[in-house]
């Protein structure tokens, strides 16, 4: 198995350089969410004012990141699918989903899921999981929960409608998981 590195600019102060996706991963699982012992508060303070949104980019590395980190098992079932982010939900979505506002969805799986192919399908676009950007932001500036954490619940949503259960399967399984 071939290793990939993905190279990308992390937009935070104390990390502004050029790093792979495991030197990330590292310094974000060392990240607190309370203010360090050896970090002053103006050292904490500069830290949230020059903070940035993750890109969209950013975000899509975070989201396959994410991927990766799922069981083997369950990433060969999703071969083929596709995920992609976006600030927004398109408008043709929207009123498809009838969703009140463009911040109403945080993520969808488009396509057949899987209880529902064949192998006589005619050839069809790729099973796409799409996760918005923004929505997912302003749930976290909302929410107790780390952007991390809500990315992966996300993904994990939409990956369930491929495998095909409904949004009532899925809080019934996140219910017995406790």
């Amino acid at each position: 198995m071939a290793t990939v590195t993905m190279r990308f600019i992390v937009v935070h102060p104390n990390l502004i350089s050029d790093r792979t996706v495991s030197d990330w991963r590292a310094k974000v699982n060392s990240r607190k969410t309370s203010m360090r012992p050896h970090t002053t508060h103006a050292k904490y303070v500069l830290m949230w004012t020059e903070a940035k949104a993750p890109s969209l980019a950013e975000m899509e590395a975070m989201a396959h990141e994410v991927f990766e980190r799922l069981p083997k098992g369950f990433r060969t079932l999703c071969e083929g699918v596709i995920i992609r982010v976006d600030d927004f939900p398109t408008d043709e979505v929207l009123d498809e989903m009838e969703a009140q506002s463009e911040f109403d969805l945080l993520g969808l799986f488009q396509g057949i899921g899987l209880p529902h192919q064949s192998h006589g399908d005619v050839a069809r676009l790729p099973n796409m999981v799409w996760l918005y950007r923004r929505p997912i932001l302003d749930y976290w500036a909302e929410h107790e929960e780390t952007l991390g954490h809500i990315v992966r619940h996300v993904l994990i949503h939409e990956i369930g409608h491929h495998f095909g259960l409904s949004d009532a399967d899925m809080e019934a399984i996140e219910a017995s998981a406790g």
